[in-house]
């Protein structure tokens, strides 16, 4: 892998991994017979954590110090709602195995610039109640000692040091807590519970509903962005008036109002702008920050006020605010899912968006 970080990596379909895990490992009938031994070969050594330029919830860790406990080990960024969802298992089980000698590191390596900022690291894990030992991995130095390339990635350690399996991207979660299992028991640990975790996930931690989900990830940067609607293109780096084409087809975007388009975000110059999209999943979510103290906003769907179809983050006329800079869910639909116009009007300017997610 290049030394450099590659977060076009953080997205997963992860259809087969859910509906694929049972058939693959025989993992269906778990719970209902001994727990299976599962083949966990070593793949490598825990590496160093001292690239971290802060730790959360711990002191600083070690890789020798660690020797005698199960690890696993977390690469996370708190805007990436592929992580997002794999978090109720995983703080699930750092808390069901912890007593058993399990450690569980959270390794928050960056993908937008203001994720870099330990400020809005230590504000989104007490958010999302994340209570185990988090390495603030700014610099990228452990994602580069793992040789890692996504978001979310799992690396499970055995007492010696050895890395025994891992796991990219959702989905699979009874597997990952046999593994889990084995090497805990590999240890010596007993009067754990071995029946698989049960979560009730809430808001963004919600599984994606895969057989409905037609859109992927886009960013608004341009170098990353695709499918970008808006007549003549966009204009890098410098503002400029964007209007609305008359069409818009599944999994394009565009811009109206007075807008600068970024490497890495599209921000907003004059009150009145608008973003929309065509897409066609349950969930929209989109990430987010103000330039000022707050952006108020509006959301419509088919022209529309979303009603029951809101996110966690909008009103039933759709009105919300960008405070934070996070990951913000606009809109959970019911019911039967098709093509749908997306579209975001902001009362004042400053703010500037990164990209649309879905689920």
């Amino acid at each position: 892998m290049s030394n450099a970080i590659q977060p076009s990596r953080r997205r997963f379909l992860g259809t087969a991994a859910v509906t694929m895990a049972a058939a693959q490992f025989g993992l269906a009938a778990w719970g209902k017979i001994q727990t299976p031994t599962l083949r966990l070969p070593t793949e490598g050594t825990l590496p160093s954590l001292g690239g971290a330029t802060e730790w959360l919830n711990s002191r600083p860790l070690t890789a020798a110090g660690l020797r005698g406990k199960v690890v696993l080990v977390d690469f996370w960024t708190y805007t990436c709602i592929n992580w997002r969802r794999t978090l109720p298992y995983v703080r699930g089980w750092a808390e069901k195995y912890r007593d058993q000698g399990l450690v569980v590191i959270g390794v928050h390596t960056p993908e937008f610039t203001f994720e870099h900022n330990a400020v809005n690291v230590r504000w989104a894990a007490k958010d999302m109640r994340i209570d185990y030992p988090i390495a603030v991995d700014s610099e990228y130095a452990i994602w580069r000692a793992f040789e890692n390339e996504y978001w979310p990635a799992l690396y499970f350690v055995d007492t010696q040091g050895h890395i025994r399996y891992h796991k990219f991207g959702e989905g699979d979660y009874d597997r990952s807590e046999l593994v889990i299992q084995q090497l805990l028991s590999e240890a010596g640990a007993t009067g754990f519970d071995n029946r698989p975790l049960s979560v009730a996930a809430a808001g963004l931690e919600v599984a994606a509903d895969w057989v409905n989900l037609q859109s992927s990830e886009n960013y608004t940067g341009y170098a990353r962005t695709e499918n970008f609607a808006s007549p003549g293109g966009s204009a890098h780096n410098t503002p400029h008036v964007y209007t609305f084409s008359q069409t818009l087809k599944l999994n394009h975007w565009m811009l109206n109002g007075d807008w600068t388009v970024g490497k890495e975000a599209v921000a907003l110059n004059a009150p009145g702008g608008r973003m929309a999209c065509e897409f066609h999943a349950r969930d929209l979510h989109v990430v987010m920050a103000a330039r000022q103290d707050a952006v108020r906003f509006r959301v419509f769907i088919d022209g529309q006020p979303p009603g029951n179809a809101r996110g966690t983050d909008l009103d039933e006329q759709g009105n919300g605010v960008v405070v934070e800079p996070r990951l913000y869910q606009l809109l959970r639909q019911s019911g039967p899912i098709a093509d749908r116009r997306f579209e975001i009007e902001f009362l004042d300017a400053g703010v500037e968006a990164f990209d649309f997610t879905f689920g």
